[in-house]
């Protein structure tokens, strides 16, 4: 019977798998990088599902407390045009309620026991022992042995090449991420733009997403189909020079837009989309598995933080019911992550061609109506 599950990673994954491993009396231990809960922003605001983020989150009895941070209004979505035009306009229906990632991640720390994360411990590799254990060797020189063992670490992941051989590929877009805080009094037509939810300008090849955060902070993230090299010309050390580069690749269209790039309170930061092969596998190992980006990682389409939870709760109580056999609830999680990650990948790369795709903004608006 396993006594204790090591997981690397506090992620949002990561922190759902131990979260349900602790209901369940079994003891888990992660190894996070971090110095600190607090050692970096956890990105912006995250639409939880009801088929999957809050499926996880009820596995974690963690409910009300999601309940309790959720950001009312912010599932309110609007498409604009390149004018500033509204092009479609969809009230908050709740069914898909906002919260910040940071938040979400904090509820999930403050329910495990002390103890639980040991933080500032980096991995540096794995390797088999023989019989389903591990070592792990962090960059700190101290090592590890493993009874059994989850990569929740993400899309470079260390501990998939126990598994599989595939890394990260460039999908041919990035995103740049920008901030404008205290914006309705400071940017009243932009904020007035973005509105009380998430907005999306997209033609092809080019977008500006936003979303109202609390406190009256605009989170963006400007979309652009560029090669990689075309990025890497860009000095995104010089604040000023990578705005005014970024925002020259959208000349004429609205400044209640633009104004999302260039009034940027914080400098611009690059955000490279990477992706795993669609349907990527791996055969059984004995002692180790992965979940979350470390497994599927895809385009972003809204659906990643909430697949590694699900994946996190749904390896979580695989173990719980199977503790004497702990190869049969890896292969339980594994088959069923594989079909929902497969999908979900699909699912994914279609979204990213709806909205930067040549028929953008129309094929998105078609998605989101369900016309499409």
């Amino acid at each position: 019977m396993t006594t204790s599950v090591t997981i690397v990673g506090a992620g949002l994954g990561g922190l759902t798998l131990a979260r349900v491993l602790h209901i369940h009396g079994i003891t888990a231990t992660i190894y996070e990088a971090e110095l600190s809960e607090h050692a970096r922003t956890q990105g912006g605001q995250l639409d939880i599902h009801e088929q999957d983020g809050q499926r996880a989150l009820a596995a974690a009895g963690l409910t009300d407390a999601f309940r309790a941070i959720v950001n009312e209004g912010g599932d309110a979505t609007r498409v604009l045009g390149r004018d500033g035009n509204v092009l479609l306009e969809q009230p908050e229906d709740g069914r898909r309620p906002e919260v910040l990632r940071g938040h979400l991640r904090r509820i999930l720390i403050k329910s495990l026991p002390d103890g639980t994360i040991r933080w500032g411990q980096k991995l540096a590799g794995a390797r088999p022992l023989g019989a389903g254990r591990h070592e792990l060797t962090f960059t700190d020189g101290s090592t590890v042995e493993t009874e059994l063992l989850v990569g929740a670490d993400g899309a470079w992941s260390k501990v998939r090449p126990l598994l599989s051989n595939a890394e990260p590929a460039y999908v041919g877009v990035s995103f740049v991420e920008t901030y404008l805080h205290d914006a309705d009094r400071r940017f009243p037509a932009t904020a007035a733009a973005v509105g009380t939810g998430g907005m999306s300008a997209l033609e092809p090849g080019k977008g500006i997403t936003a979303h109202r955060e609390p406190a009256g902070v605009l989170h963006t993230y400007v979309q652009l189909m560029r090669p990689a090299s075309w990025f890497a010309e860009i000095d995104f050390n010089d604040a000023a020079a990578a705005k005014t580069r970024i925002a020259a690749e959208f000349d004429g269209w609205a400044s209640a837009l633009t104004t999302l790039i260039t009034g940027s309170d914080t400098a611009p930061i690059l955000r490279t989309i990477n992706a795993l092969p669609p349907g990527h596998r791996w055969r059984r190992s004995p002692g180790v598995t992965l979940l979350g980006d470390a497994a599927h990682l895809s385009p972003p389409a809204g659906d990643g933080a909430n697949l590694a939870m699900l994946d996190g709760a749904e390896l979580g109580k695989a173990i719980a019911a199977r503790t004497g056999d702990i190869e049969g609830a890896l292969t339980t999680f594994e088959t069923a992550m594989f079909s929902r990650s497969e999908a979900a990948a699909a699912d994914a790369h279609r979204i990213l061609d709806l909205c930067l795709g040549e028929r953008a903004p129309f094929s998105f608006i078609e998605f989101l109506t369900g016309a499409g």
